[in-house]
């Protein structure tokens, strides 16, 4: 599926539903540093944010952007689409299914696209992403997770992720994070790193994220 046709199924799908049945948020965030996948994307602070449209029946649409690094992303400017569909089987299991477009505006021949899905136990969700052509042509990727969350008291909760990228990449990468909100905002503060820790992936690094919600 190409980025247009799935801009256009998005516009179709949420035309379909009333206005007041529509959902508006947006993020804003500053973190001090932009790992994807334990991929250092920044080399240093970064400036990111979105947009997402969502209707009741589950369909929802949404764009996000970030500042990258040149040297080890491209072009400076990360600028993300997105459409998908998500629902339940129960109160406690619930599922996601989806397009992103990977866009790097400055150098376009770097784009890329994946479709991703994921399922969610209570507190764990277990996913994947795959992808034909992947980052700068590097052929197929496939890639799979699990996260799981609990709350540490009423202010503070813990995060505990695990992935694996396979084809064009071969590496696992690892995060622990401990998040909490105070004066409107949100910090997570994470520590980031990956089987093969050489280069721009990540070996035993500290981030901290500052955002907001709009």
């Amino acid at each position: 599926m190409k980025f247009a046709k799935s801009a256009i199924f998005a516009a179709t799908m949420l035309s379909a539903v009333s206005a007041s049945a529509l959902e508006v948020s947006g993020n804003v965030a500053i973190g001090s540093d932009y790992f994807f996948r334990g991929y250092d994307q920044s080399a240093g602070a970064a400036l990111s944010g979105g947009f997402d449209v969502a209707a009741e029946n589950g369909v929802y649409a949404g764009t996000w952007g970030s500042s990258v690094d040149s040297a080890t992303s491209t072009g400076g400017l990360e600028l993300d689409y997105y459409v998908g569909y998500g629902g339940s089987f129960s109160e406690s299991v619930s599922y996601d299914i989806g397009y992103i477009f990977y866009g790097y505006p400055n150098d376009t021949g770097k784009n890329f696209e994946e479709v991703y899905g994921s399922v969610s136990f209570a507190s764990a969700t277990l996913g994947f992403a795959t992808s034909e052509d992947w980052f700068d042509g590097t052929g197929s990727y496939d890639y799979i997770y699990a996260d799981y969350s609990v709350d540490l008291s009423e202010e503070y909760s813990l995060g505990l992720h695990y992935g694996t990228s396979s084809g064009a990449e071969d590496y696992d990468d690892y995060a622990v994070s401990v998040s909490t909100e105070a004066a409107g905002l949100g910090f997570d503060l994470s520590w980031i790193s990956t089987s093969t820790a050489e280069g721009s992936y990540a070996d035993n690094e500290f981030v901290l994220t500052i955002s907001k919600s709009l």
